[in-house]
């Protein structure tokens, strides 16, 4: 039994050794600098998370000023909400607001010892980027993308000299919310690779999980094809969008139904993924609903869009 002198000393242990464990969690990863291409929904999440809660300085590039400056109003929205809810003070707003600077010059990546590539799925895209990255960034950076389906090892071979410095780090959406990050690695990824990013973003508030270079990785392989087969079930008459919806929010207990979250996720980002487990695999079990490629082609995108299955304009 522990007498009440006992007790404190006890308490004050424990106190002191998870004050430290916090400490040292912040301070595992060693980034001085995290660098994140893209200031889309993603990569402004990223930024965010990182300067919030690894408190890590985060250079954010766009090649447009306007995603920059709606991306940093976006931020700034969110850190208001906290600030509503208590969550954390206006000092601890402007200090985060603090770290995060922005450039549309990728050349500013120079001393970023860490990189997150955010930008859309288009293969030659992020060839380009990790390209440039190999070339800018310290010989010792990560560079990560956060692809939810492009090979890493094809990524990887983009960035000549250092191949194995790249992985995936691929967060889910919404970042600030999601506590899941995938880390896939390439066939030319190295332990201290793996290591250095399991290690950041566990600082970031995360838990990771590992997978093999795979199409669709874990995440995608298994969302992917569920959210396409209530789309074919819409598409074919089994039910309508609200049936769908209802009987999987009601009958299996997830928050949202498979359709509501395609148009969260973005019809061309579920079509674009689908393509890619389809084309890699050969297997028809893959094959995009005539539903979903006719919606993209409308430019029906979903929530981003103001229209996809449901209606978003009002």
């Amino acid at each position: 039994m522990l007498t009440p002198t006992l007790f404190r000393a006890t308490r004050s242990a424990f106190v002191a050794q998870r004050q430290f464990s916090v400490l040292s969690s912040s301070q595992a990863h060693n980034v001085k600098r995290l660098g994140v291409v893209g200031a889309g929904q993603m990569g402004l999440g990223i930024a965010l998370v990182a300067a919030k809660v690894a408190k890590v300085p985060v250079t954010l590039i766009d090649n447009s000023q306007a995603s920059i400056d709606r991306g940093l109003a976006f931020m700034d929205t969110l850190l208001k909400k906290d600030i509503a809810k208590q969550r954390i003070t206006e000092a601890q707003a402007d200090e985060i607001r603090s770290m995060v600077g922005s450039s549309t010059d990728i050349a500013s990546l120079s001393n970023a010892d860490f990189v997150i590539e955010a930008v859309p799925e288009i293969p030659a895209l992020k060839f380009d980027i990790f390209s440039k990255l190999a070339q800018i960034c310290p010989k010792d950076a990560v560079l990560a993308t956060n692809t939810s389906s492009i090979a890493i090892t094809k990524i990887a071979a983009s960035a000549k000299g250092a191949e194995h410095r790249v992985l995936s780090t691929h967060f889910m959406n919404p970042v600030p919310v999601q506590k899941g990050v995938e880390i896939i690695v390439g066939l030319q990824t190295s332990q201290e690779t793996l290591t250095r990013a399991l290690e950041f973003v566990t600082a970031m508030g995360k838990i990771p999980s590992t997978s093999k270079d795979s199409p669709g990785f874990l995440a995608n392989r298994i969302l992917m094809p569920y959210i396409n087969e209530a789309i074919i079930c819409l598409e074919t008459g089994i039910g309508t969008k609200e049936d769908i919806d209802s009987i999987m929010k009601n009958g299996t207990n997830v928050p949202m139904g498979p359709l509501a979250l395609a148009d969260f996720i973005g019809l061309d980002t579920c079509y674009a993924i689908m393509r890619v487990l389809y084309e890699d695999t050969g297997d028809s079990k893959y094959r995009p609903s005539v539903l979903l490629s006719k919606m993209v082609d409308a430019g029906w995108l979903g929530k981003k869009s103001g229209k996809g299955f449901y209606d978003y304009s009002k």
